[in-house]
């Protein structure tokens, strides 16, 4: 279920940027602020709210890239808070490890398709709160032709986007 909603807030993120402006009408922005943007929709009737970044950079950038974005995610009906999750921009392969790393710190991460979770959900609120001291948030993945790739997101402005979505749910 966490995955599904996960994807569902995939989805908004692509809507809420432009990818299907009829539909961006359920989502709202709360704000912009320097590289994150913050939003709340509806999702099933329950509410939603994201903060949402693409990368800076993405090397090698592979074939059939799309857009990569990072997010954090507050869904209040289900008490899961500062849920991290990226959308690749390309398929991961599921039998490699993907990393994030901030400030030194590296989480491992669980991949399926272009999505990538944190493997320990519980980890969620401390990788929050180094974002939130954090310059930069880089993932480390591989793609299912065998490509090391590299994403790295600013995270100026992160710690307001996150506030905005505590605040915007």
């Amino acid at each position: 279920m966490r995955r599904l909603a996960a994807r569902l807030t995939a989805g908004l993120v692509l809507f809420a940027l432009g990818a299907a402006p009829a539909a961006a009408q359920s989502v709202k922005q709360i704000g912009t602020y320097r590289d994150w943007s913050a939003y709340s929709a509806t999702v099933g009737g329950d509410a939603v709210c994201f903060a949402v970044s693409k990368p800076v950079e993405v090397v090698p950038s592979p074939d059939g890239y799309t857009q990569a974005y990072l997010y954090v995610t507050d869904r209040p009906s289900e008490k899961i808070s500062n849920e991290i999750n990226l959308v690749a921009g390309f398929t991961l392969a599921a039998d490699q490890p993907a990393t994030l790393t901030i400030n030194g710190s590296t989480f491992p991460l669980f991949a399926k398709d272009d999505a990538a979770w944190l493997e320990d959900p519980a980890q969620n609120a401390n990788v929050a709160g180094t974002m939130r001291a954090g310059t930069t948030a880089v993932i480390d993945a591989t793609s299912d032709k065998g490509i090391k790739i590299r994403e790295t997101f600013s995270l100026g402005g992160a710690t307001a986007a996150s506030k905005a979505i505590d605040a915007g749910c």
